[in-house]
């Protein structure tokens, strides 16, 4: 069993997540899966984007869903429409010739070929497969399955002190309702982790910042740990780490 961190990362479950996603686990052995908070339609929850063909803007892919208002992710469902088979038509036609596409292929097809039901198995199975791809091993842990109380600065608090943690790790965009008096009161270090997109891979045409992890390791592979390494600055009440 994965020992609890001494650094708490917790954050929404992403369909084909950024590199930021992951590069603020390059020293952890666990995220925390917010998936018992509210479903955001305009989110990156179900959508993500990838290289687009050269010249032109980058793809959007929606996985569409089923939703209510207030519904928490964990229990929101697909809609019945052949998504899948477009998505991965689109990744095909973007990616096949991608240098290190051969070997991811058979997995990523997998995946797609499920017949998945719901949303977070569907975000869970391919961080999986992005985490296995740039060699980190971090247990996913649903904060569904861990119930904490409150919200916001609370909710984050109790999960700190359910993992034993001592200090919290999140975006930029956390620090508009954190508050970092209460997180200090209970013993916890905050750190903000940023991401700056390195350009990468030896052809670059159609790339942009912000596109989804999958294009990086598609044409770094081995390679793309360092790319995230590179981008990837912590830092703790203004100091550099």
């Amino acid at each position: 069993m994965t020992a609890p961190p001494a650094v708490l990362v917790a954050h929404q479950p992403a369909y084909l997540p950024w590199p930021g996603y992951f590069s603020r686990l390059l020293d952890v052995d666990e995220l925390v899966v917010l998936d018992h908070v509210q479903f955001s339609e305009r989110g990156r929850q179900h959508r993500n984007v990838v290289r687009g063909a050269p010249g032109s803007a980058p793809l959007r892919l929606t996985v569409p869903v089923r939703r209510s208002f207030g519904q928490p992710i964990s229990q929101v469902e697909l809609a019945d429409e052949p998504w899948a088979d477009r998505h991965w038509r689109t990744l095909v036609e973007r990616y096949a010739k991608a240098p290190f596409w051969p070997d991811h292929q058979e997995r990523l097809a997998g995946i797609y070929a499920r017949p998945w039901t719901h949303l977070a198995p569907l975000a869970e199975a391919l961080t999986h497969f992005l985490l296995d791809g740039f060699g980190l091993k971090v247990h996913l842990t649903p904060s569904s399955r861990l119930a904490p109380s409150g919200a916001r600065t609370d909710m984050l608090i109790n999960l700190c002190l359910e993992r034993g943690a001592t200090a919290l790790r999140t975006g930029t965009g956390a620090l508009g309702y954190l508050n970092q008096d209460q997180l200090a009161h209970h013993g916890i270090r905050l750190e903000v982790a940023t991401y700056t997109h390195p350009p990468y891979g030896a052809d670059r045409r159609g790339w942009v910042p912000g596109l989804s992890a999958l294009d990086l390791l598609l044409h770094e592979g081995p390679n793309a740990i360092h790319v995230l390494r590179a981008g990837a600055r912590t830092k703790t009440k203004g100091t550099a780490r």
